[in-house]
């Protein structure tokens, strides 16, 4: 058997929380449990991967402090994060023993709203411990409560070890009927990896960067279309009177001629290679993914040189994924590669820098 014990309070040594929870750590180790104990304040900067380490648990402590109001910051975030990352159908089978312990007001409240949230994530809330402290060095010298928390731990153990099943609750039905996660339906396994790149500031940093920029160039090329686009409006110096106006009947416009079919190159090389232009310093790696044709087309640009090849893997710091027609268009001068990957017609992975880079030192007439 093993059970987590997740500690949400700030660490400060005159924390009662901390006493419950290192005597009824030891009072599960005495009974063979394997417990294994995580410091929210020591793990902040990765609270959004923990719920993947409840996988082998058969039980959850939740230990809080309640110094003033609620249950603090740092089990508020790790609960969050149960609820859009971690594994449902585990958490499903998974008991729960809130620990709250208050020098103020409130100790009930606080542990009913953790009841409260493990019911709305669906798990098992078992018997909880909560208590008022008003002199820490009293409260560890007693031993009718050093007895009351012995008796809580076996009783845990108990409900855990037996599997005891709990009676329906009407709260749990209605959270699972009404409340869902907003976010899009991902596996266990993918929750784990999406919830590794959300504590990675430098990946999330670097997202908002993009984002931003993506966000700026759309704004200027729509600035750019509407100015491509305005006209300015002619207006008649002379006014007909209503005597003189007369029905002008206009010419029948001449019929347009129809554009000639574009004829698609085998072979797109050639056109790289007439318009390179390159930059001073710049070298990147751009794969083409030709779809419709099953190929993948490989422009290594170092420095001043450029190598054309057609590769076998999608290796490359930008991967573009795109038809032979929209890339026809793009080298005929019709199109920009932002143009086609802002409209959709162009699929990109990679640096979004060095996409735009692909636009100065290819310049197609």
């Amino acid at each position: 058997m093993k059970i987590t014990v997740v500690y949400g309070g700030r660490g400060l040594i005159e924390d009662p929380t901390l006493y419950v929870l290192e005597k009824m750590q030891m009072v599960m180790e005495e009974l063979r449990v394997k417990v294994e104990r995580i410091n929210l304040y020591e793990e902040k900067n990765r609270i959004t991967t923990l719920p993947a380490m409840l996988k082998d648990s058969d039980g959850i402590v939740l230990g809080v402090s309640l110094e003033w109001f609620g249950i603090g910051g740092y089990m508020q975030e790790f609960l969050d994060a149960c609820w859009l990352y971690g594994d449902k159908e585990k958490i499903q089978n998974l008991y729960m023993m809130p620990v709250v312990l208050s020098t103020t007001n409130g100790e009930k409240d606080a542990m009913l709203f953790l009841e409260k949230a493990w019911e709305v994530l669906g798990g098992l809330p078992a018997d909880g411990l909560c208590a008022y402290v008003e002199n820490m060095v009293d409260f560890e010298l007693n031993k009718e409560y050093g007895r009351i928390i012995e008796n809580k731990t076996e009783q845990l153990y108990r409900i855990v070890n037996q599997k005891r099943s709990a009676l329906p609750s009407s709260g749990t039905v209605i959270c699972n009927k009404v409340l869902k996660p907003k976010n899009i339906d991902l596996t266990p396994q993918e929750s784990e990896e999406l919830s590794k790149f959300v504590s990675d500031d430098t990946y999330v940093k670097q997202q908002k960067e993009d984002i931003e920029e993506l966000a700026a160039m759309f704004k200027g090329m729509l600035e750019e279309d509407e100015e491509q686009t305005s006209e300015p409006i002619q207006k008649e110096s002379n006014v007909v009177s209503k005597e003189r106006q007369s029905v002008i009947s206009e010419p029948t416009p001449a019929p347009r001629p129809q554009p000639k079919a574009q004829v698609i190159p085998k072979d797109f090389r050639e056109r790289f290679r007439q318009n390179f232009y390159p930059e001073e310093g710049f070298s990147a790696t751009y794969i083409l993914n030709i779809t419709d044709r099953d190929e993948m087309l490989k422009l290594s640009v170092e420095l001043n040189h450029l190598d054309i090849s057609y590769a076998q893997k999608e290796e490359g710091d930008v991967i573009l994924r795109v038809s032979s027609g929209v890339l026809n268009r793009i080298t005929m001068g019709d199109m920009t590669f932002q143009r086609a990957f802002m409209s959709g017609d162009m699929k990109m992975k990679g640096n979004f820098k060095t996409l735009r880079t692909l636009d100065q030192i290819f310049r197609f007439a």
